[in-house]
């Protein structure tokens, strides 16, 4: 398959930004309840590869052991419904990064290395950490980036003045291959440590404050193994309960369930690694931290393995591009002490998508140095303020890599989600509320017309305001 050709970008560069807002001006808070903050907070963002919702003990999951993951939950707040609007890897990373969707920043599958040498995050697209050093942050990044390889992608060049780790989607658990000062070689030793190790020195050198610090593992991206014996031991026998689908190849879920909580579980340690820093350095109460995923995952629902690009358990092995829940679904929990109250569940839809203008105004950065976006700011809910907020989340994936090629569009209200596909597959219309498992598709059901039919125009509407170029499609 030719690779896609680099795309420009739709918005203005930073630095036309900051000229036009006058970066020299005093720094004033996107929202009033910012303004009124006493301090900054350091930013600590733990951020997971292929980590599900349901792979975690906070939302119901009793086999798996997060303690960690569920003391950030329990000591701050529990994000239920937090989406991702492209469900594998490279989109979903440049819309954190951007507060766009991947129809506007053009990073709409996996970056393949070789086929796809010259695609990233192009520089005119601003990113928030650029935003953040503007406004007098540190900003660190270690671990997965997976947003471009040439010198312009760099995270060096996209707003960070530390980087840790690799460039491309993943390297080996064990001895990886990482950048250091520069250098890339391979290293010995396990990486989801010596990846924690980094953010901690980075922690300590910029503890004074106010510093971002983004920790971007590879885990549990597959492969699983090897793993640390210590986070293997959690399920050593352990009987594990199999999701709806697994009855395809019970034996072959459940090792795959067992491997991929081992390496949650890796990260919940060095999670909890973090939090000791932080309490070390007597920063933890002027810390936010802020746990989750890149994008959902699968091990057994619908029979499939995997995410937006899921594949059947069951030879022969096929693609079944999708937008289940478990695909779009991510953990989220945010800790943030004297802010957000602790054993707070928050229920309403947000998304990656709202990370830039959430981060923005936690940091105060000048509201005239932003560009516009189509991500919330959820900010006020942290806070416990009611607010007017979103009735319906939407998504898209446009799947180059494999067959069947799909350009994927969602809406996902509380009771409904639509999908339309517009290369390869029908549509597809759940009611969620009566088939959360999404077992059922009534996109031809006489008695479902009418709902779909005002998806469908809300969807429409959506696309036409984001310029999506798939609409003359059907």
């Amino acid at each position: 398959m030719a690779g896609r050709t680099p795309r420009p970008p739709s918005n203005l560069s930073r630095r036309a930004f900051l000229a036009a807002s006058g970066a020299a001006m005093p720094l004033m808070g996107g929202l009033s309840s910012a303004e009124a903050a006493p301090k900054r907070p350091n930013i600590l963002v733990v951020h997971t590869d292929d980590q599900a919702r349901w792979a975690m003990g906070g939302y119901g999951n009793d086999d798996i052991h997060t303690p960690n993951m569920d003391l950030v939950a329990a000591q701050g707040a529990l994000l239920t419904r937090a989406f991702v609007s492209t469900p594998v890897c490279s989109p979903a990373r440049a819309t954190l990064m951007t507060g766009l969707d991947s129809i506007q920043h053009h990073v709409e599958d996996w970056l393949h290395p070789e086929k796809e040498p010259d695609l990233g995050i192009e520089p005119g697209f601003v990113l928030f950490p650029e935003l953040l050093r503007e406004a007098g942050y540190a900003t660190g990044y270690v671990g997965k980036w997976h947003l471009g390889l040439q010198p312009r992608h760099h995270p060096l060049r996209r707003g960070f003045d530390y980087f840790m780790g690799f460039l491309e989607g993943g390297t080996k658990p064990l001895d990886p291959t990482l950048e250091i000062d520069g250098e890339t070689a391979q290293r010995k030793g396990w990486l989801v440590d010596m990846l924690t190790d980094a953010a901690i020195a980075y922690i300590g050198e910029h503890r004074k404050g106010p510093f971002f610090c983004m920790v971007s593992y590879r885990n549990p991206h597959a492969p699983w193994t090897p793993v640390q014996p210590e986070d293997a031991a959690h399920y050593e026998g352990k009987d594990l309960t199999l999701f709806r689908g697994s009855d395809v190849n019970p034996k072959k879920v459940e090792r795959m369930l067992r491997e991929y909580y081992a390496c949650c579980s890796a990260v919940d340690r060095n999670l909890g690694r973090l939090l000791t820093k932080l309490d070390e350095l007597a920063i933890a109460d002027d810390t936010l931290v802020l746990f989750t995923g890149d994008n959902g995952y699968m091990i057994g629902q619908h029979g499939l393995h995997s995410k937006g690009n899921a594949h059947s358990i069951k030879p022969p092995r096929t693609c079944r591009p999708n937008m289940f829940d478990p695909s779009v679904l991510v953990p989220l929990a945010i800790r943030w002490p004297g802010v957000v109250e602790p054993g707070t569940r928050i229920n309403e839809m947000v998304g990656q998508i709202d990370f830039f203008p959430t981060l923005c105004d936690i940091a105060r950065v000048p509201a005239g140095a932003r560009p516009k976006v189509e991500g919330i700011s959820f900010l006020p809910l942290l806070e416990g303020r009611e607010v007017p907020w979103r009735d319906a989340f939407f998504g898209s994936f446009d799947q180059h890599h494999y067959d069947p090629s799909a350009n994927l569009r969602m809406i996902r209200t509380d009771a409904w989600k639509l999908v339309r596909n517009y290369k390869t597959g029908p549509d597809e219309l759940y009611h969620l509320a009566t088939d959360p498992d999404e077992l059922k598709n009534l996109a031809d059901d006489p008695g479902a017309q009418a709902i779909k039919e005002s998806l469908r125009k809300r969807l429409v509407a959506w696309q036409r305001g984001l310029g999506d170029e798939v609409l003359g499609e059907r």
